[in-house]
């Protein structure tokens, strides 16, 4: 069996992260594009694990969330009743949860923008914060019953919704340039926020930042994702190189190393290596043992 070098594969994840899609790696790095589509895909579950075993026991206090609108496969209005069902195609929505003074992404999820996917994401996150924090989210119903689930009183946590002028009347119009904000409502939930810290605005930063990092979220191209899995993974490997690689301009160093998690810049081929054979090195440079890698993405 033919096994792709690990210098070529370093340069196929360092190509994908810089927002490139499959067959412009095909053209950079000479590498057949469904190599590069199944070497992407183990990547990029790997991460998910790598990052679930480093950003574990974090002490955030500021903490805000949001949804990235995307699709696979098809536009939603062009689903057949078969596949609303199944929901692996259509709209998808990757849910994030920042800290907004570390910047790192904590935990996220792909999936359908439904109250079980909110869950999901939010218990998921519960689990990662062993501080009481203060969590800011824009006006989507789930997140109210999904962090009284996870965090009960321990939390602060208010919810901010933006009002526009007026919506576009063009579909496209609509969903890439919305009207302008004439007004905010801030509504505390739960505990005690500080009303001068909710807000979103970091966290609508950081999906900018996704869509320039992976070009399945690229607008307006054919870049999009086929499968779901596809996709998931590909919200992996961007959120990993995120937190672990690429060095923040005002921070200066990675969010990781901001957040403690890591003491060093990571180079891509640490995590390639890391995503691939399950090891990686614990917080502050100490070896740990292999965490066990399992198939399939995180998406409900």
């Amino acid at each position: 069996m033919n096994v792709l070098p690990i210098e070529k594969q370093i340069a196929v994840i360092s190509t994908l992260v810089e927002g490139c899609s499959i067959r412009a790696t095909e053209r950079l790095t000479g590498v057949h594009r469904d190599t590069i589509m199944r070497l992407g895909v183990r990547v990029g579950l790997g991460c998910e694990h790598v990052h679930d075993a480093l950003m574990r026991d974090l002490h955030v206090p500021l903490i805000k969330l949001d949804e990235l609108w995307s699709y696979v496969g098809k536009k939603q209005r062009r689903l057949t009743d078969e596949e609303r069902k199944a929901g692996e195609v259509g709209d998808q929505y990757t849910f994030l949860a920042l800290d907004a003074t570390g910047k790192a992404i904590l935990s996220y999820r792909t999936g359908k923008r439904t109250a079980a996917t909110t869950r999901a994401f939010v218990a998921d996150l519960r689990e990662r914060v062993i501080t009481r924090p203060q969590i800011s989210s824009d006006a989507f119903a789930p997140y109210v019953n999904a962090i009284d689930e996870a965090f009960g009183i321990d939390v602060d946590f208010a919810t901010i919704e933006k009002h526009y002028m007026a919506e576009p009347a063009i579909e496209a119009a609509r969903r890439y340039a919305p009207g302008w904000v004439v007004g905010v409502t801030r509504r505390q939930v739960v505990g005690r926020p500080k009303r001068e810290k909710i807000s979103t605005s970091y966290v609508e930063r950081t999906n900018l930042s996704v869509r320039m990092g992976s070009r399945r979220f690229t607008r307006l191209t054919n870049g999009f994702s086929k499968k779901l899995e596809n996709h998931a993974a590909a919200v992996g490997l961007f959120v990993a190189h995120y937190n672990l690689c690429r060095v923040h301009e005002t921070l200066r160093v990675t969010p990781a190393m901001q957040l403690g998690v890591t003491d060093h810049i990571w180079t891509v081929g640490e995590l390639v290596e890391a995503a691939l054979t399950g090891e990686l090195d614990a917080p502050r440079g100490r070896r740990v043992g292999p965490f066990r890698v399992i198939d399939g993405g995180q998406a409900d």
